[in-house]
């Protein structure tokens, strides 16, 4: 049953009844599960924070608070979390006018970023000293992931049937639900299902790896097989070392599929359909650096070929 709120019932509360009638079986369980820890935070910053005394100050105070723990993305997305239930509120009249407006997103100093992805030549290098057996294996998955940009829960989902091997193409249609070991789940967004085309030499790899295993069961998960993302990140930082490369994460094997495809002149459109992005925006806004970089050497192109006309 459905609590009634005044303006003298606790924020938090709000924020928790909010969550479960316009979020619970709306949004994916790990998105879900990302507000709860928002709420978490409301109850451990504000445990006594009034609907009715929720003003622009106050609102500021608890960004503030909740920034001196947290870099200014994070403090965005916790800002944005709790934006939409405080309008809600005032909606409702539990709260007189919207309290974030113009509010000040602040964050701590963020860390030094790690490499994110690897050029050419170094991807090259690690994947040279991958120990690709008879068998699949983890160091089949990090190639599989490299070569296609996969996310780790769609690689891991993937099954025999699922590759299409005469017209050399891997179809992504679920995912492997590793967190809580639940089996296959659906994709992120429906831009997700999509088909990427595959290599020649990955298609003569893959259909004798995947030659008489089940057709619907993952090839790389065995049977109430607990797997877990830093195990595989382990596994590929001792290649990186081994190498000598940049340490980089599974995920950052996306961001360099995604990456050499941009450096080689693919289109944005194209590599976002390739890695399932929901749109191009997205794709631009996770590659802007690659893009500037892009678009500086086509000024160059074009600065070259008018000089030469005379």
């Amino acid at each position: 049953m459905l609590q009634t709120f005044t303006k003298e019932s606790l924020f938090h509360e709000y924020y928790a009844q909010w969550i479960k009638v316009y979020k619970e079986g709306a949004i994916r369980p790990v998105t879900l599960n990302k507000y709860l820890v928002t709420l978490e935070w409301l109850k451990k910053l504000s445990p006594n924070l009034k609907l009715g005394d929720i003003t622009r100050i106050t609102y500021q105070q608890l960004i503030n608070d909740y920034a001196e723990t947290h870099e200014r993305q994070t403090t965005m997305d916790f800002h944005h979390q709790i934006k939409c239930a405080i309008l809600d509120a005032v909606d409702e009249g539990l709260i007189a006018r919207d309290p974030t407006r113009k509010a000040i997103i602040k964050g701590k100093t963020p860390r030094a970023k790690k490499p994110k992805y690897l050029n050419q030549f170094e991807l090259h290098t690690m994947l040279n000293h991958l120990k690709l057996t008879p068998q699949i294996s983890w160091d089949w998955f990090i190639l599989l992931v490299a070569k296609t940009g996969m996310r780790f829960s769609e690689a891991l989902a993937l099954t025999p049937k699922d590759f299409d091997f005469p017209h050399q193409t891997l179809s992504i249609n679920k995912t492997w639900d590793y967190k809580h070991g639940t089996g296959f789940l659906p994709t992120k967004n429906r831009s997700s299902v999509r088909k990427i085309q595959m290599d020649w030499q990955t298609v003569i790899q893959f259909s004798g790896l995947v030659k008489g295993l089940p057709e619907d069961k993952p090839i790389f998960v065995k049977e109430s097989q607990k797997v877990y993302n830093a195990t595989i990140n382990d596994i590929l930082e001792r290649h990186c070392k081994a190498a000598g490369v940049p340490v980089i994460s599974v995920h950052g094997l996306r961001h360099t599929h995604a990456s050499l495809l941009l450096f080689a002149g693919v289109s944005i459109a194209s590599v976002a359909r390739r890695l399932g992005h929901a749109s191009m925006t997205t794709t631009q806004k996770t590659y802007l650096h690659i893009i500037q970089e892009l678009e500086n050497k086509d000024i160059d192109i074009v600065m070259r070929s008018l000089s030469e006309l005379s």
